[in-house]
């Protein structure tokens, strides 16, 4: 084995290896075992949390029948999606993910530019994701106070405060009890799933219930658009963010014990997991929801609740049911904002962030806490969004997907491509000397461990581009074609204003300093 692949105490970690054959050398802790990053991901993902939050976007474009069907349909395309992000991260598994990627898999000409854009594609989806995650809880937390006590008027300055205490606990997680986020990720795990039985029970136990009939085939057009197959395709947005976030272990490979085998099987294990339990609970919470109207105006500002206390006709017990989902959801923004702050720290690593420098630095517990504090800072910041717009939450929501399947896109073709031209080949013996780096600018681009067969791997391939494009295209349509400036969907501005931005930045400064993923390895 080459020195340049040994960790700095000559010891040749097989971790280390496998990170040092893409050109990186250890600096975080490997503290991360399966069942942690397992919890740490599904916890990301909270799909059937997540499908109860945003019920309202996919039942108002699409109806019970239209929120079940998509839900399928995305589930599915996520799949492909991940599986085609899975071998890839087991070719590179490095914190910066889908920008390294794409900058291995990019022709020279265009390998810096793509890869700068991609970075910044998913540093503001994953500020996205936290705050949509803070914005979340707080205000489940405001419709859990008006479940009680019904004289409450919630107001957004309280939302704002709530937000913000949201963040603190985030940062007190991430930073003073940086050492026990796994066992913290592992406990969440089982709360997750002994919270989706907890009132799955008493829900199907308790509730009156609609007709399969009424479920299945029946279709709304709520938005009032031009038919209610543009409404469906809109109203997917919903189910599109419960399923987005899979990504957030391939941020933290460079904590995960064999990560190039562990991340593959983490991230299809939690789609499954995630699906299966979002259905089931989508499922449950249409056949109980008798009372439409109810739901859908509840002074809460969440149908789940409305519903929960309508199955179960007790305030004390709707409450303990609903409290579930906020505890969950801080659970997502305290990993929203560990793999955020991985990422912002992978890119400075990479030279690809102003302040790279100070950005890069890791404490002495590994913990990239300047990085976290630029992460807490802006997702603060975002807060203030709450002031003047009730539609933060469809806001948020959409730039969150377009952005982050905007990253996803641009690694699923470029995949493709490079699949199709056979320009990946067999690994080589791990213990030879022939290849030192490999997945790298300039590198060989050589299979990880985890890969579909050919064909297989092609249709998957195509299924996720295909599934992506038309994410990406909807997520910028607002819920309802006669909007307002206050209801419009601005998606489009953050999405569209970070390409621009980060493109000016790029030729005016970065061009000179970002050439992609850094090697800080010898090659000899």
């Amino acid at each position: 084995m080459p020195w340049g692949l040994r960790g700095e105490d000559g010891s040749g970690n097989q971790d280390d290896y496998a990170l040092a054959r893409v050109g990186k050398k250890p600096i975080l802790k490997r503290q991360f075992g399966f069942m942690s990053i397992l919890g740490f991901s599904c916890t990301i993902l909270a799909t059937w949390e997540g499908i109860l939050s945003t019920f309202t976007m996919p039942f108002e474009n699409g109806g019970p029948a239209g929120t079940i069907y998509s839900f399928i349909i995305v589930w599915a395309g996520i799949c492909a999606t991940f599986i085609t992000m899975s071998e890839l991260v087991s070719m590179a598994p490095t914190s910066g993910g889908q920008y390294h990627w794409v900058s291995m898999l990019s022709p020279p000409s265009c390998q810096k530019y793509m890869s700068f854009v991609t970075g910044w594609l998913i540093v503001i989806g994953w500020l996205g994701a936290f705050a949509s995650s803070a914005y979340l809880s707080s205000s489940q937390i405001q419709g859990l106070i008006v479940l009680d006590h019904s004289s409450y008027v919630a107001q957004p300055w309280h939302t704002l405060l709530l937000y913000w205490a949201v963040t603190a606990f985030t940062v007190f997680v991430n930073v003073f009890a940086s050492s026990l986020l796994p066992k913290f990720e592992g406990l969440v795990l089982v709360i997750h799933i002994i919270g989706f039985f907890a009132i799955l029970i008493p829900l199907v136990y308790l509730g009156e219930r609609n007709s399969a009939k009424e479920v299945f085939t029946t279709f709304s057009n709520g938005g009032g658009w031009q038919t209610e197959g543009l409404s469906f395709l809109i109203g997917m947005t919903g189910n599109m963010f419960a399923f987005t976030g899979a990504d957030a272990a391939v941020h933290m490979s460079e904590e995960i014990q064999n990560s190039a085998v562990v991340v593959p099987i983490c991230i299809m294990t939690t789609v499954v997991l995630n699906g299966l339990l979002g259905l089931g609970m989508i499922m449950a919470a249409l056949f109980t929801m008798t009372d439409v109207e109810a739901a859908l105006n509840s002074s809460t500002g969440y149908p789940f609740m409305e519903i929960f206390l309508s199955a179960t006709k007790s305030v004390p017990g709707s409450t303990v049911m609903s409290a579930l989902i906020p505890i969950l959801v801080v659970a997502t923004a305290v990993g929203c904002l560990a793999s955020s702050s991985r990422m912002v720290w992978s890119f400075a690593r990479d030279r690809g962030m102003p302040g790279s420098s100070w950005l890069s630095k890791v404490s002495s517990q590994a913990v990239p806490q300047y990085a976290i504090s630029v992460v807490t800072g802006v997702g603060a910041l975002l807060g203030l969004i709450i002031l003047g717009s009730s539609a933060v939450l469809n806001d948020v929501v959409s730039l969150t997907v377009s952005a982050l399947y905007g990253s996803y896109l641009l690694c699923a073709a470029l995949f493709l491509y490079n699949r199709l031209m056979g320009n990946i080949s067999s690994p080589a013996d791990p213990s030879s000397d022939s290849d030192v780096v490999v997945n790298t600018p300039g590198a060989p681009l050589v299979w990880g461990p985890f890969r579909l067969p050919p064909v297989l791997g092609v249709i998957c391939n195509v299924c996720a581009v295909v599934y992506l494009t038309v994410g990406i295209f909807f997520s910028f349509w607002p819920s309802d074609r006669q909007t307002t400036s206050e209801a419009m969907n601005y998606a489009v501005v953050g999405t569209a204003g970070t390409l621009i931005l980060s493109t000016i930045y790029y030729f005016l400064y970065a061009k000179r300093v970002y050439t992609g993923p850094v090697v800080e390895i010898d090659r000899t």
